[in-house]
């Protein structure tokens, strides 16, 4: 085994109580990397397509890459895959902080969970050897009392990935809360994870990561902390101010989703800007483990309704529970962020729903006794009291817990859904980035940004600019974005990077620290193999093409403010040329010519 892996992962059959380590494939692990395109290999080597999410069938993996615990780049992510219980197709969810990193160091590449266990349970690692330990005592709590309480055990060396309440009530986006404040927070992998009765995953380990070509290495590393430092947005925008800094951007350009995406501008923009966060509730960044673009906030509330300390929120969050929902009160969006930390949910879906919700109620289609409160646009308070409420899994707040597709299709509405594949789309309108709409069409894991983020060209200029209104050959780049993505995901390295970090900078990263042999050419292909790989599970589990659409509101509703007032997005125009520049055939299904090429006929 090539030296950055450690070529070990650590199966645990949680009906069994067992765990047993077995040597990591390696022809696998030079076909797909590691992380999301190997623990994908795995999980559709194991897991029929057509399995139920919450069955004991369903496995879930952690899978880090060979590039996680590496000094470099931003190099600290682990995946979580498994099958989404809010979208049926496979999950991949991401996360970094320092629990990543950990797991490498206590000598596994990936962690494999099977069946589920009769109680609570925690899983134990020390420096390669692990058990399972009764959680009854653990169960019900937020995941920072989780974090705390197995740190005591543990005489507070470890690092926690946990689920809150909301992956135990069965809210169909928890998500995994892994050191506090970090989370693979879409797709309800939490859900997946409180299924199985599994709490938590307490890691220690003192092993290190080794490196093929230690020089070769320390050279690549040098070179992409100066590419970083010197990039605008790495080195100077998302430092200062975040993620947050494309509130005011996206605004300005007509393009962020306001009030569940009625409009494409939000008049209190500003109020829930990156720039009011850093003069109001900020009190300092934070980075993940040997990160040096430092996009993390730490903030604190003093408004006396919700008094509190935490991490966030970010540039999605300000506008899921922002713009999404008509609010500019940052305090009330700052508390329903540490919520959704606490209990453990994605924010984008919580966001989305919330607002699907209030357009719902304002139209007269819920009512305010079914959901125990009014529930207008602009209501911060209600907001934060049905965030709450869901985390719980109370009251309206169970029906805000099925996500917005559920939701809307039970009123007879799936149409104010802003979603694809039941997935709701993140913070930039389909009608003003085109690419984008593209992009979340065709993502494996329903609309998405960071499955190929092309708003970095089609708002921020890199790696270079394009017109976010044109459609010409928007295919093409966006083939590219996925499969670099792929890559990046697979090698364990933050997908911020790859806003100063080229294709060629990866392939060093991995050749030094594998001894593997990989061009520009090579990393694109193993992304295309990972994202055909990805396609053909959900093709086998019913997700078919007919589904790589939009909005009905996207299609037909033209924005109706903003610089790109009167566009609709022209998804139909570039579909086609998506399809074609895949090697796929019309119909949206790969070719036995395109598997064959990739290895996977």
């Amino acid at each position: 085994m090539n030296k950055a892996w450690k070529g070990k992962l650590l199966r645990v059959d949680l009906t069994e109580g067992t765990c047993k380590v077995e040597a990591l494939n390696e022809e696998w692990a030079n076909d797909f990397i590691g992380g999301r395109g190997l623990g994908s290999k795995y999980f559709t080597e194991e897991v029929s397509p057509e399995v139920e999410p919450m069955s004991p069938e369903n496995n879930l993996i952690m899978a880090t890459g060979p590039l996680t615990g590496t000094y470099g780049a931003a190099n600290g992510r682990y995946m979580v895959i498994t099958k989404s219980p809010l979208t049926g197709t496979i999950a991949c969810s991401n996360s970094g902080g320092y629990f990543p990193s950990e797991l490498k160091y206590a000598g596994f590449d990936m962690i494999i969970f099977e069946g589920k266990s009769e109680h609570p349970v925690y899983l134990q690692i020390r420096d390669g050897k692990a058990e399972l330990v009764g959680a009854v005592h653990l169960w019900g709590m937020s995941t920072n009392d989780t974090e705390d309480a197995i740190l005591s055990e543990f005489h507070g060396d470890a690092k926690v990935a946990s689920i809150g309440l909301a992956g135990e009530v069965g809210v169909h986006f928890a998500g995994i809360i892994n050191d506090k404040h970090r989370a693979a927070g879409r797709s309800g992998v939490g859900m997946v994870m409180g299924s199985k009765n599994l709490k938590a995953v307490a890691v220690r380990g003192t092993g290190g990561v080794k490196i093929a070509n230690p020089k070769a290495y320390r050279e690549a590393a040098l070179d992409t902390y100066a590419t970083l430092k010197e990039n605008p947005v790495t080195g100077e925008g998302l430092p200062a101010l975040g993620t947050a800094v494309l509130v005011n951007v996206m605004n300005q350009n007509g393009g962020l989703p306001t009030r569940n995406a009625q409009s494409g501008t939000f008049e209190a923009a500003e109020d829930i800007s990156g720039e009011a966060l850093v003069s109001g509730e900020l009190r300092r960044i934070k980075s993940c483990m040997g990160c040096i673009i430092s996009c993390g906030r730490v903030t604190k509330i003093t408004d006396p309704r919700y008094v509190g300390e935490g991490e966030g929120p970010e540039y999605e969050t300000l506008w899921a529970l922002g713009a999404a929902c008509g609010i500019s009160d940052m305090p009330a969006i700052i508390k329903a962020n540490y919520y959704c930390n606490e209990y453990g949910m994605d924010p984008i879906t919580l966001g989305s729903t919330i607002g699907c919700a209030m357009e719902m109620f304002e139209k007269g289609i819920i009512s305010e006794e079914e959901i125990g409160m009014s529930l207008n646009f602009g209501d911060g308070d209600a907001m934060v009291k049905l965030t709450e409420m869901t985390g719980k899994g109370e009251g309206f707040g169970k029906k805000i817990g099925l996500g917005s597709y559920r939701l809307a299709d039970s009123y007879g509405v799936p149409e104010l859904s802003m979603s694809v594949k039941k997935l709701e789309f993140p913070a930039y309108d389909p009608r003003h980035v085109q690419g984008m709409g593209l992009g979340y069409a065709t993502s494996n894991r329903g609309a998405c940004h960071v499955r190929g983020y092309i708003n970095s060209a089609e708002t921020l200029g890199l790696p270079e600019k394009l017109d976010p209104e044109a459609t010409e050959g928007k295919a093409g780049v966006l083939k590219v974005f996925q499969d670099y993505t792929a890559a990046i995901d697979s090698a364990g390295v933050c997908l911020f990077t790859t806003f100063a970090m080229g294709i060629p900078q990866l392939a060093n990263f991995c050749n030094a620290a594998n001894g593997t042999d990989l061009n520009d050419a090579g990393i694109l292909e193993i992304g295309d193999r990972i994202y055909n790989l990805e396609r053909m599970f959900n093709l086998k589990a019913g997700i078919d093409p007919s589904q790589d659409k939009l909005p009905k509101r996207m299609l037909e509703e033209p924005l109706p403010d903003g610089p790109s007032k009167g566009n609709v997005s022209k998804l139909p125009e570039m579909l086609p040329d998506y399809y074609e520049v895949r090697g796929w055939g019309s119909d949206g299904i790969p070719t036995e010519e395109k598997l064959q090429s990739l290895g996977l006929a």
